[in-house]
């Protein structure tokens, strides 16, 4: 059996004259952590919004296990399990933690009764135990608002693994969040999808972060994937110095 879990195939998208997909042809492999690097508007977010149905290219195909995917809109893409966490949380800021998974668990298991008292929902143990998986238990029941950006960087994840993805994609984990919280941030991160068995692709331009996380890297310019490898492989290579790390540093 094949352990490729999604595939795109001659993705091209344009906006006006610039080409954010260029016949775009990727494989992610179930189990592994993919990053993806490049310079700025060099297509990497469009890419993920491609796989999630949020555009849709002008040519191309995305196949998730081995089925089209390409057409259909990102709710019925999230349910066949390819979710998704935003470089801004998308979060409901004047619910606690624990409600915003609540709600979200609704969402996947079509609970839509507006009489239903949230907290009420069997499935609350399952959201207080994904809450600790990413270190928040101790902030479930605090207003979203009042929480520092790591913890809502946090949360944002716990709430895509509330929809019980295989494959999370997610728009820079660690951007706004301290230097210095970082890899905290990533360590749960990674610790909490190897417990839920679910594989990622992250964009991210920290170069640390890439070099410790990813299994795989793919690096993208001008809409396409110009390099992919091993860490150790791509971020010593010349045209990585020279167009995404930048020389000298």
């Amino acid at each position: 059996m094949s352990d490729v879990l999604l595939e795109t195939r001659n993705l091209v998208i344009k906006f006006g004259g610039v080409t954010a997909a260029d016949n775009v042809s990727l494989k992610i492999h179930a189990g592994r952590n993919m990053a993806i690097i490049g310079p700025n508007g060099a297509g990497k977010t469009t890419f993920l919004n491609i796989c999630t149905g949020w555009i849709k290219p002008t040519q191309g195909q995305v196949l998730f296990e081995g089925r089209d995917i390409t057409p259909l809109p990102p709710r019925k893409i999230v349910q066949r399990g390819v979710a998704r966490a935003f470089q801004i949380p998308q979060l409901f800021t004047e619910h606690t933690a624990l409600e915003n998974l609540l709600i979200a668990v609704s969402a996947r298991d079509h609970l839509r009764n507006p009489l239903m008292d949230m907290h009420a929902i069997p499935e609350r143990d399952e959201m207080l135990h994904l809450l600790d998986m990413v270190g928040c238990a101790d902030v479930a029941d605090t207003v979203v608002v009042e929480l520092s950006e790591g913890q809502r960087k946090l949360i944002d994840v716990a709430v895509a693994l509330a929809l019980k993805p295989k494959l999370l994609l997610l728009d820079e984990p660690t951007s706004g969040v301290a230097s210095s919280e970082k890899h905290a941030i990533m360590e749960i991160l990674i610790g909490a999808l190897k417990e839920a068995d679910v594989t990622s692709v992250f964009v991210e331009h920290d170069m640390g972060i890439v070099e410790k996380y990813a299994d795989e890297v793919a690096v993208w310019n001008s809409g396409d994937v110009q390099l992919r490898g091993t860490p150790a492989e791509i971020l010593e290579h010349p045209d990585v110095i020279r167009d995404v790390i930048g020389e000298g540093v």
